[in-house]
């Protein structure tokens, strides 16, 4: 039986709180299917050859799918994504995805500064993929509920 955890408390939010801590499978499926909701037709997103000719160590997961998917575990722990006030990312470096299995992206959501007068919290997003960080400076403003 798998349980899901309460929502995070967002009154009472604490710097250094973990939020979230999740993996996701990313296999070649994942990337053409992304590419059929997005319009993302690159051929670096799903040929070998293209993906090579273009320096890069293969067929790479796209950038907005990588972002998309790193924040959804602390949209699942706050449980109310309309407290996402800003969302931003560098990409530090591409995701390689198999041919055949998947490449697994580890993100960790910790609350990195409060910011009591303006009524937000500042989330700081880690993703890697095989301890190699994928993302950089990513991090999530958040909107915390009114004080009663």
């Amino acid at each position: 039986m798998t349980t899901t955890p309460a929502p995070a408390d967002l009154t009472a939010l604490t710097v250094g709180q973990e939020l979230a801590r999740t993996r996701h499978e990313l296999t070649r499926d994942t990337l053409v299917r992304y590419a059929g909701a997005s319009g993302d037709f690159n051929p670096i997103h799903y040929n070998d050859a293209v993906a090579a000719e273009a320096g890069l160590p293969g067929v790479i997961a796209h950038g907005m799918l990588t972002m998309g998917t790193a924040i959804t575990g602390l949209l699942d722990a706050i449980a109310d994504p309309t407290a996402v006030r800003a969302y931003t990312t560098r990409f530090t470096h591409p995701i390689p995805v198999p041919a055949t299995g998947f490449v697994t992206l580890e993100v960790v959501a910790v609350v990195g500064a409060l910011d009591a007068e303006a009524g937000t919290a500042r989330v700081d997003l880690t993703a890697e993929v095989d301890g190699t960080k994928v993302l950089g400076r990513a991090r999530a403003t958040l909107s915390l509920p009114d004080a009663a």
